[in-house]
């Protein structure tokens, strides 16, 4: 299903008035700053962020699930969702499959499909975490009860391997260059596993799985501090990360998920880090209050979000950069929200805080730090933290034929009623 561009455009009209008078009062303000609004909307227009396959329906959390109607049941119809998605927000133009959630049985047909929304392959995640009902994973006939490529059973290892080769073969038919490990690999109690051993199994198996990728491709190794295994977990934090990409290649990068750390932790600390190794590999966007909440983007944490996005500005502005570009994508699970909109006001928070930190006047804030003052760094943070970028996220947001108000669009157009006239209110969502 695609959009009424015509009716898209008449839903943005009702608002053009106001929205040029807030663009030109905040082009005057950022230009006392020194700050040039046309770069800082060419800027924003250049992110993408991937949409996940598996994030278009109703999540759950593991005591039950309440779905809504016009879900979609096949890959096919996740591609026309991230369509939609494109349109109402031009911030989102990849897709990101989860093997085997989503297996492209006919991969150069719905990438010819995805090509017609003007939509390209993202990274290809592998799923070692859970036995598929269908054997698709597990090619061995063997359980990853008690791990994947941590396990201590050689052939339960093998086949992580194999599962994860068959996931790039599938990427390759895509034209994806990139393949995201995230393991739930660690033990529940005291003596089950040996840290030591559980750690070089995983690199081991890490190692193979690079040797079998194409020379232009990357991988993204994940961490997770806990969850399914709370004693332990393999790839806790940045630090084992960042061992296990560099034992890896020099094409092994860290990926960083937002709910992926303890609470409190301070993650612009761990981007800061894992860029000056040159091994960031980019993002999973999300929000939480005490883990791996996997809520919208921006919706508890907008400031730390910010603050991420200086240490990247920071980065993405320099002359140091690394041979990969950076991942974007968002990784969340709408368990009261319809998906479409959570996604929606995710890729909104993503494209503030960016704008934000598009904001920060580099020179002025390198000589405070320079200068040990304090209150003055934090002065010019949080000026640029309350700048409202709003008009130059809508107007990078028009100029690619999006909406003013995506949300506010989704509803007017009657998005979700119109799905639910195409599908009705199966439920059948693939992975979920």
């Amino acid at each position: 299903m695609k959009l009424n561009l015509d009716r898209l455009n008449d839903v943005n009209n009702k608002s053009m008035d106001l929205h040029k008078a807030e663009l030109d009062l905040l082009s005057q303000k950022l230009d006392k700053k020194c700050i040039n609004a046309e770069e800082v909307i060419k800027d924003i227009s250049t992110l993408q962020v991937a949409t996940p396959s598996w994030a278009l329906g109703t999540g759950a959390t593991r005591f039950g699930r309440f779905p809504g109607g016009g879900e979609p049941a096949t890959l096919e119809e996740k591609v026309g969702d991230v369509g939609i998605l494109k349109q109402l927000s031009g911030q989102t133009s990849s897709i990101s499959l989860h093997i085997p959630w989503d297996i492209p049985e006919n991969a150069e047909d719905i990438k010819d499909l995805a090509s017609s929304y003007g939509l390209t392959f993202d990274s290809m995640n592998s799923n070692t975490f859970m036995d598929d009902p269908r054997g698709a994973n597990t090619p061995n006939g063997l359980s990853y009860k008690y791990g994947s490529m941590c396990n201590t059973i050689e052939g339960v290892r093998d086949q992580a391997i194999q599962h994860n080769i068959d996931v790039i073969e599938y990427g390759k038919r895509l034209g994806s260059n990139s393949l995201t490990v995230w393991l739930a690999d660690g033990s529940n109690y005291p003596g089950q596993a040996n840290f030591r051993r559980q750690f070089e199994n995983v690199q081991d198996c890490l190692q193979k799985i690079y040797k079998e990728m194409p020379e232009d491709w990357f991988m993204f190794t994940e961490h997770k501090p806990f969850e399914p295994n709370f004693y332990s977990t393999v790839n806790a934090d940045w630090g084992s990360n960042l061992l296990l990409a560099k034992g890896t290649g020099e094409r092994c990068m860290c990926l960083v998920d937002l709910g992926h750390h303890l609470p409190n932790t301070n993650i612009e600390q761990v981007v800061s880090r894992v860029i000056m190794e040159k091994r960031l590999a980019g993002f999973h966007f999300n929000d939480s209050k005490y883990s791996d909440d996997d809520l919208t983007v921006g919706s508890l944490k907008p400031y730390q979000l910010f603050l991420i996005f200086n240490e990247l500005v920071e980065y993405l502005k320099g002359d140091e950069k690394q041979e990969n570009e950076l991942a974007w994508m968002i990784d969340a699970s709408h368990n009261t929200k319809d998906p479409m909109e959570d996604l929606l006001q995710s890729f909104d928070a993503i494209a503030l805080a960016y704008g934000q930190a598009l904001t920060i006047p580099r020179t002025a804030l390198n000589e405070a730090q320079l200068n040990n003052d304090v209150a003055g760094g934090q002065e010019i943070l949080q000026d640029a933290y309350r700048t409202d970028v709003r008009p130059l996220v809508r107007e990078a947001r028009m100029r690619q034929g999006a909406a003013y108000d995506p949300v506010a669009a989704y509803r007017a157009l009657q998005v979700r009623k119109q799905l639910i006239d195409a599908r009705g209110t199966r439920v059948a969502v693939t992975g979920l």
